[in-house]
């Protein structure tokens, strides 16, 4: 099966990590230790309660390596599985799956790291009505990757990129002169969606007069989130930004907002432990 997801070459990433790890001189160790034509049978598990992401792609390095790999997934992404949790096994060429072994577990690490706690926010926030959402505080080249891991933690993805709406925040602000003048430019130059970053109440009449199709609350306290979305009544959804942890989330989330959006959920999430044991096959 090959992982498909818009957007991403799976096939150019394994290509360029394992080119990255295995350099001129391929994997040395394997090479002088293990025998050519030495067979070995794999189980990858995770050692912590996670929600899985990224096993097909951590198959592809296995295949890549050794196309007559047997690999058979147990779990698909997004479960939520239990420490001891089995979620692959794979057979195979022993030099093979020994050298791709690192790049795969690194890749299926940092997804289901980012996809469990996406889903400790997600939990935290259920029967609020609000939705999690993330941002672009990803690492370079890894954003689709990424956002596939809070999807797959049950967030909602903001922006791909700066090319699918307009966000205008306090720099922006800064330079067109107000709220009002920054979206009434964006409107003024046929863009659909209009994100407003307003951080005073002051500022939210003037973006909606403007043309603002989403307001942004920035580092609003639970208490002026409120107040905030009363003015805006339903007009345009709104998002609550700035600071949130798990420990506020759900203050926040309480506060009548459409969205809230957590930089921390792509930014600080530690990878899963997830570990890949062999025996002879």
């Amino acid at each position: 099966m090959t992982f498909v997801l818009d957007g991403f070459d799976t096939e150019a990433f394994v290509t360029a990590t394992l080119a990255e790890d295995m350099g001129e001189g391929g994997d040395v160790t394997s090479a002088a230790v293990i025998p050519a034509a030495a067979r070995f049978a794999a189980v990858m598990d995770s050692r912590d309660a996670i929600t899985v992401c990224g096993l097909e792609i951590a198959a592809a390095f296995f295949r890549r390596m050794d196309p007559g790999a047997a690999i058979d997934l147990l779990v698909r992404d997004g479960a939520q599985v239990a420490p001891g949790t089995a979620l692959m096994r794979i057979t195979g060429a022993a030099r093979a799956l020994l050298t791709a072994e690192r790049s795969a577990l690194n890749t299926v690490q940092h997804l289901s790291g980012i996809a469990t706690l996406t889903r400790a926010y997600v939990d935290r926030i259920a029967g609020t009505g609000a939705t999690l959402l993330d941002t672009r505080k990803t690492i370079p080249g890894l954003r689709r990757l990424e956002k596939y891991a809070t999807r797959t933690g049950g967030a909602k993805n903001h922006r791909m990129g700066l090319w699918d709406a307009a966000m205008i925040k306090d720099n922006h602000v800064a330079v067109a002169g107000g709220v009002g003048p920054a979206a009434a430019l964006a409107k003024a130059a046929g863009i659909a969606d209009i994100i407003v970053e307003v951080d005073r109440i002051d500022q939210i009449v003037p973006a909606l007069d403007a043309g603002a199709t989403h307001l942004l609350l920035d580092n609003m306290p639970p208490a002026v989130l409120r107040e905030a979305v009363g003015i805006v009544g339903r007009r345009v959804p709104t998002e609550a930004s700035g600071g949130v942890t798990l420990e506020t989330i759900r203050a926040i989330a309480e506060t009548g907002v459409t969205y809230v959006s957590v930089g921390r959920i792509t930014q600080s999430a530690p990878a899963a432990d997830i570990g890949l044991d062999f025996a002879a096959a």
